[in-house]
């Protein structure tokens, strides 16, 4: 599979999976997991093939009324592992959780993947769009694309499965269930409930059957944690400079100095992306710099941060302002890009028109703008969200980013890891 990103490397298999601070039960669940895939013997993966007229029988078996021969199907052991579907709020430990499971495989699973949810559904579009090129628009390309991923893993991990996408909501039952057809064991993360999913989205009822398959065939478990991890307190390691100024440009040039390769001096280059450039104004090595409306001030999409943060390690981006209900898509744009770069466990250097906790904030008229749309509410959820970001009622009400549940997990998450990103452990990370 092209998009994975594995994390750590498993060449030293444990039989215990040991978590500090997760509850005794969770600690089971995973425990559990773990014993019943070291006797799981994945089947071999059978792949569809094209459409193709039936054989002709014989006269004689006709006069038998024999049938043809039926094609050969994936034969799935009598007990597959039942799989796990982590959610809780941001910073409950469910990623860490996962990917301690993913480390300490036992050495028979020989094929595992470990992926973004994101980076996924943009392999599987690019692999569904390949197909249809090469076979016609009525294709049906989701047997095939399930049967290859199935080849490249068969236990699948999953950070921040989430869908808010209708183009997304109308493939992923079909390649779940494809996927679970060949013996694929799956283990995702959530912010939220398998009911919660896509919520309010367009054409939600046709996304049911996908939320009743993850029940069905994934342990549910709620990580219902009151503190976000990525916020307990470390050392700071000053990679973010408030406010902008002659100060901050300094604090900019330093860093992409230290994070670039003086053998390679600074330079502008572009990548290409799906068939077009993507203009990168500065990179030196593995350290691109940008301002802030050169990353964000153009339509780029998820895919093309992503594209971004495999290329490099190190990313410098000056000028980023405040963001409100009218610059919306930026700060859209912004969070996804906050979100690539964590996924891929770069560097981030940042100058800022303020603290990272206000850039989201905007003034009073935009304050009132949200009471109208939100009727001055907020649901238990959202509540408890912005207690774990310590920020109190006046900082949430004047958030631009709530216009829906969705956003509002994506502001909070990008908060939370903004501040992780911050710590000297996170800077100090060797590649």
């Amino acid at each position: 599979m092209t998009n994975t990103s594995e994390v750590g490397s498993s060449t030293q298999m444990e039989d215990t999976i040991l978590v500090s601070h997760a509850p005794t039960d969770i600690v089971q669940v995973l425990q559990n997991l773990h014993a019943e895939l070291k006797t799981y013997q994945a089947p071999r993966v059978v792949h569809p093939h094209l459409a193709a007229p039936p054989p002709k029988l014989s006269i004689f078996d006709r006069l038998l009324r024999r049938k043809p021969e039926p094609s050969l199907k994936t034969q799935l052991p009598e007990t597959v592992p039942q799989g796990l579907y982590l959610y809780g709020d941001v910073g409950s430990g469910k990623t860490m959780l996962m990917d301690m499971l993913y480390q300490t495989l036992p050495p028979n699973i020989t094929s595992k993947t470990r992926i973004h949810f994101h980076n996924f559904m943009q392999d599987v579009h690019k692999r569904l769009h390949s197909l249809k090129m090469k076979h016609g628009c009525d294709f049906d390309a989701v047997p095939f694309v399930g049967a290859e991923l199935a080849e490249a893993g068969s236990v699948l991990c999953f950070d921040e499965f989430q869908c808010t996408d209708v183009a997304d909501a109308m493939i992923l039952r079909r390649l779940l269930d494809s996927l679970m057809s060949h013996g694929v064991v799956m283990v995702a993360t959530s912010n939220r409930h398998p009911d919660d999913l896509y919520r309010n989205g367009i054409q939600r009822a046709s996304f049911i059957p996908c939320i009743e398959l993850l029940k069905e065939r994934l342990r549910v478990v709620n990580l219902d944690s009151p503190t976000d991890y990525r916020r307990v307190a470390r050392p700071p390691a000053n990679v973010y400079r408030y406010p902008l100024g002659p100060e901050a440009v300094t604090h900019a040039n330093r860093w992409f100095s230290h994070l670039g390769d003086p053998k390679d001096p600074p330079h502008p280059t572009s990548h290409k992306i799906w068939g077009r450039y993507l203009k990168v104004p500065l990179a030196s090595g593995k350290a691109a710099k940008f301002t802030f409306g050169e990353l964000c001030g153009s339509p780029l999409s998820a895919a093309d941060y992503l594209e971004l943060s495999r290329r490099y390690r190190a990313f410098v981006v000056t000028d980023v302002p405040t963001m409100d209900y009218k610059t919306r898509d930026l700060a859209r744009r912004f969070i996804t890009f906050v979100d690539a770069v964590y996924e891929s466990r770069a560097k981030l250097v940042l100058t800022l028109a303020t603290k990272p906790t206000e850039l989201f904030t905007s003034n009073e008229d935009v304050a009132a703008k949200v009471d109208e749309i939100m009727g001055g509410e907020l649901d238990s959820s959202m509540r408890s969200l912005m207690d774990d970001l310590e920020m109190d009622m006046k900082t949430l009400k004047n958030s631009s980013i709530f216009t829906g549940d969705e956003e509002k997990f994506a502001f909070a998450r990008a908060l939370s890891r903004l501040s992780e990103m911050s710590s000297l452990d996170w800077v100090d990370r060797r590649d």
